[in-house]
């Protein structure tokens, strides 16, 4: 009689386990293409206040909404918002500060930092474990090489348009497009369109665009390619994509003998999580990997990076006038909008 109260606990649980079993939210199973592919199709915005590299201070990877907030009010983007709500239009003009030709008004990186799986994350990047990039030479020690000191960068040359960088240029970005997708200060958002064949991603940022061959096929490795070379495939509901030989003067996350390995998968009807692993011997001491979400956005904006815009003439003309000045443009502190990025 002893082994009755037992028997019949157990009897409740077996009972009450089909109806617990039946709350399990359900297994999301992305739609399908009309030729039976996962459909990535879309226009969806990475813009976040989280960074590819975990800032200063953060505790880990997967953070409390505490230590969230605190994060949030010490990024930059938020720092600067602060600062100049505080100043008159008038007030900012008076300052004269060059550095906000790009003042806060124009800035469009996000509201908050980037959650996956509801939890807030730090930093885009997973693996190494502390959130940085395993560079072999850290770009502070290369800054360093070619500024007075660690909180200052040099400028670029400035004999032509020729001599300052692509994106300067109105050529190619990088991180818009890819490898790897990226968030930056505005125009985050990404076009997907597929097709038996091909995958596009059009960046909206100086409008980049790479087109992924599902075919299996390279180019011949001695055609470098703005956004590399790009072959894809679909594994269950994934799409997996294998980019080399990327175009040197990208200035890319990966060199000739670097590969970097992208997943795209439908996790909810507006969102695509994008997983990357970088490989490249020549510049880290190991591979890394990093997850972003890519939530569904409203549409792409108009990127004229070249109608109207007059910075390079007033770029190339302020050298002419240091130069007539008998001054060189050199190393400048690092400063965004009026605020030090360092502090």
């Amino acid at each position: 009689m002893k082994y009755l109260p037992i028997a019949a606990s157990f009897a409740c649980i077996l009972a009450a386990a089909p109806a617990a079993l039946a709350q399990a939210a359900p297994a999301y199973n992305p739609p399908k293409t009309s030729w039976g592919a996962p459909d990535l199709q879309g226009i969806f915005s990475s813009a976040s206040l989280t960074s590819m590299s975990r800032p200063a201070g953060a505790t880990g990877l997967i953070i409390s909404d505490e230590e969230a907030a605190k994060l949030f009010n010490k990024n930059i983007y938020t720092r600067v918002a602060k600062e100049e709500a505080a100043l008159s239009p008038a007030e900012l003009l008076k300052d004269a500060n060059p550095d906000r030709a790009y003042n806060r008004f124009w800035m469009d990186p996000g509201a908050d930092l980037g959650k996956i799986d509801g939890k807030y994350r730090s930093s885009w990047i997973v693996e190494p474990a502390n959130g940085q990039i395993p560079y072999i030479d850290s770009p502070t020690t290369v800054r360093s090489s070619i500024a007075s000191s660690e909180d200052e960068y040099a400028d670029l040359p400035s004999e032509g348009p020729e001599s300052r960088s692509v994106a300067e240029r109105c050529i190619w970005l990088g991180s818009s497009a890819g490898p790897v997708l990226s968030n930056i200060m505005y125009n985050n958002n990404h076009q997907i369109v597929q097709t038996p064949d091909h995958v596009m991603i059009l960046g909206e940022m100086v409008h980049d665009v790479r087109i992924i061959s599902l075919k299996g096929v390279r180019n011949p490795s001695n055609i470098a390619k703005w956004g590399g070379d790009s072959i894809g495939h679909y594994e269950g509901n994934t799409l997996v994509v294998e980019t080399i030989n990327v175009e040197p003067r990208q200035n890319s996350l990966i060199s000739p003998k670097g590969k970097v390995t992208e997943r795209f998968t439908r996790v909810a009807d507006g969102q695509i999580l994008y997983e990357y692993t970088v490989e490249d011997p020549t510049k880290y001491t190991q591979a890394w990997k990093g997850q972003m979400p890519l939530n569904a956005s409203p549409g792409l904006y108009e990127y004229a990076c070249h109608e109207g815009n007059y910075s390079m003439f007033n770029l190339l003309s302020g050298a002419r006038a240091y130069e007539r000045e008998g001054r060189k443009n050199g190393a400048r502190k690092a400063i965004f909008a009026g605020v030090a990025e360092a502090e």
